[in-house]
């Protein structure tokens, strides 16, 4: 269905649920380190992946110049970040896009986005928050392009 694009991730609750969400979707995991916890099979990820983890489509990467060899960058890849005003119900969503999400504690590096500032999309608050939890992201994310592609995948 869609490629959901974790760069860097340091918690690893949030692993674990995204994990669980890509599976209820049908969706791929990449998983680009370094992480900043240790190793993907930590409890922590498995607990909060419950038993789906193991039925995930997940894979890993050293870093993210491995994950471009096999997933070249294209304009089917979209970085969420706050450092854009497009917002993510603008864009328009295909089947096999890649959503990238960055660290929690630091986004996407902005080197990242000036590759391709046409893919960034961005939630928009209404208030003065920071941030969104990753996990929460990712969903809104990924319901939006289920949403827009729904009659294809039923």
């Amino acid at each position: 269905m869609f490629n959901i694009v974790l760069h860097e991730p340091r918690i690893p609750g949030n692993v674990g649920t995204i994990g669980r969400l890509a599976f209820a979707l049908n969706c791929k995991l990449h998983l680009i380190k370094p992480y900043g916890f240790g190793e993907i099979n930590e409890k922590q990820v498995r607990r909060a992946g419950l038993d789906y983890w193991f039925d995930l489509e997940v894979y890993e990467y050293e870093n993210i110049e491995e994950f471009w060899q096999k997933h070249p960058l294209t304009n089917r890849h979209f970085f969420a970040t706050t450092k854009t005003k497009q917002v993510y119900f603008e864009a328009n969503f295909k089947k096999d896009d890649f959503f990238y999400f960055g660290r929690e504690d630091a986004g996407l590096p902005e080197s990242l986005l000036a590759l391709n500032e046409k893919g960034c999309i961005t939630i928009p608050m209404t208030n003065n928050a920071r941030s969104l939890n990753i996990a929460n992201s990712v969903s809104i994310v990924a319901y939006e392009a289920l949403r827009q592609n729904f009659a294809e995948f039923k």
